[in-house]
């Protein structure tokens, strides 16, 4: 029972209400067969969870978690090195990994995530397994929760902190610093304005075909994806995290009630918190998160896991399709 209220009381303080259903509003978003998604949409104009599948249930997190790792580095660090300030902005902006290996190490590993889940408050996000400790990609966490870290940097971090990270995040480039075409989701299945941060896992090290970004003029609309690859690889280290405003609602994060977790599910991350098992492994993610439309009204965050072997142009079709439905269901 004191179990079951502390997971309540944890689940509350994120929303006001949640918007209810309209019969002639907007259908609901299709998950493809054999997929597994986790989204929510996030008004901060009218303090609703407007659209949400699945908030509580746990992925792998991929390059997600890198701004966790940037949110902890720089409120460790009042004085930022220039050399770090290069390896914050290929981390965000291209979603280097080796810049965000450099911040795991020197923080302590997953004792980051686990400084992260409580001060910010999340109940679903935990550290690698004990026996991967280097593999930052294999840190689990929610839709939910990410939503919740948005609304740190939107509502509660520093200046410093806010703005450098999603100042990076509304500059993200089309192409990730390993050659992969990172504008899939809300980048193009959503119109800018928008700030995102990607994450993919299990695509193997290398596109056969590398990114070649469209034309500079017009970032975020509709274009042609230049990286078919072909298989999913089982995650292994480079390929899953470890290589060599509108007004803000009353209160940091007040509450609203969100769909109940489930009792294995929403334990606060705390040392030792860990799981036994990555989720999803074996299986691609490729997950799509930020802020979209005039002064970063929405947050959205879906969160998706496919068959092993299916490849990256399906996988990222089908996340850009359901990104768009998700978008359309969540702002109508």
């Amino acid at each position: 029972m004191i179990r079951s209220l502390a997971l309540l009381t944890a689940a509350l303080p994120l929303l006001a209400s949640v918007a209810p259903a309209s019969a002639a509003g907007p259908a609901v978003p299709r998950v493809p067969a054999g997929v597994a998604a986790g989204y929510a949409v996030f008004d901060r104009q009218t303090g609703r969870l407007t659209a949400h599948r699945d908030v509580h249930r746990r992925f792998r997190s991929a390059s997600v978690v890198k701004i966790m790792i940037a949110i902890d580095y720089l409120e460790s660090h009042r004085k930022i090195p220039d050399r770090d300030l290069a390896l914050l902005k290929v981390m965000l902006r291209v979603s280097d990994d080796d810049a965000a290996s450099a911040f795991w190490d020197r923080g302590g590993k997953g004792k980051i995530v686990e400084r992260i889940a409580r001060r910010l408050g999340l109940t679903d996000t935990a550290p690698p397994p004990a026996d991967r400790p280097g593999f930052w990609g294999y840190t689990s966490l929610s839709a939910l929760d990410m939503v919740r870290v948005y609304r740190y940097l939107l509502d509660r971090a520093e200046p410093r902190v806010s703005e450098l990270i999603l100042g990076h995040l509304r500059r993200a480039g089309q192409c990730g610093s390993d050659g992969f075409d990172q504008y899939f989701g809300i980048p193009r299945g959503v119109a800018r304005p928008w700030a995102v941060k990607q994450g993919w896992s299990g695509y193997g090290l290398r596109p056969p075909v590398r990114c070649r970004p469209s034309s500079p003029s017009s970032p975020g609309t509709p274009g042609s994806l230049s990286l078919p690859v072909s298989s999913a690889a089982a995650p292994g280290p480079a390929a899953s995290g470890r290589t060599a405003g509108a007004p803000a609602p009353a209160g940091p994060l007040s509450g609203v009630p969100v769909p109940a977790a489930p009792a294995d599910a929403a334990a606060p991350a705390a040392p030792g918190s860990a799981p036994r098992v990555v989720p999803d492994y074996g299986r691609p993610v490729l997950h799509t998160t930020g802020l979209v439309g005039p002064k970063d009204r929405w947050i959205m965050v879906l969160l998706t896991a496919y068959p092993a072997g299916t490849s990256w142009q399906r996988s990222t079709s089908q996340i850009t399709r359901l990104a768009r439905e998700v978008h359309r269901s969540g702002t109508a």
